[in-house]
């Protein structure tokens, strides 16, 4: 079944097509497997392999078999990867983006984002957003969240506000951020099974 096209950037048949090529055209160095990525993006194998399929036709990917394993990496050789790359960062990859830059937190639980972007990836139609809101919940080092905001702010080209929250305000009702980002679409970009130390920001 084919999903509709995504408004974050609507020139792309759908947002499974979309995803797919943000998570390997940003992250170039690397193989993925169609099941790791079937995973990572939540997507059921046959959907995965449909899109894959059209890409490497379209030689934006290279897929290769190994043993029993089909393995796909963006083709860096492609005269349109660069912009491609550049396009899909600033459209779609801002969870890639803070994935990769927060993921070296320290007491941290939770990391996703919420506000405009959030909701244009969960469909809402609407201006391009012009910033990134992002939620840490935990204990992490202020200065580490903020560093890491900034690296990805330096990647995106856009604005990353961060926010810190503890495990035990995102847990209790009372705290109106709290309140605001749980009854939103967020899209979620850390979720460790170990909880963070407990306490106020």
């Amino acid at each position: 079944m084919r999903s509709e096209a995504p408004p974050l950037l609507p020139i792309f048949r759908s947002r499974a097509q979309a995803d797919l090529l943000t998570l390997l055209l940003l992250h170039p160095e690397r193989d993925y497997t169609v099941t790791e990525v079937a995973s990572r993006l939540g997507l059921p194998l046959t959907t995965l392999h449909r899109e894959a399929q059209r890409l490497v036709d379209a030689d934006l990917l290279v897929g290769r078999t190994v043993g029993r394993s089909r393995l796909l990496r963006a083709n860096t050789g492609h005269r349109a990867f660069g912009p491609l790359q550049q396009l899909l960062t600033v459209t779609f990859g801002p969870h890639t983006v803070v994935a990769d830059e927060f993921a070296g937190l320290e007491r941290v639980d939770l990391v996703l984002i919420y506000g405009s972007w959030a909701r244009r990836y969960d469909g809402e139609t609407g201006p391009m957003p012009q910033d990134l809101d992002v939620l840490v919940v935990g204990r992490p080092d202020r200065a580490s969240v903020y560093e890491a905001a900034e690296r990805a702010e330096q990647r995106l080209g856009f604005a990353v506000n961060p926010t810190i929250r503890s495990v035990q305000r995102w847990r209790d009702a009372g705290d109106a951020l709290v309140e605001q980002v749980k009854s939103s679409p967020t899209v979620t970009v850390i979720d460790r099974d170990q909880p963070a130390e407990r306490g106020e920001p």
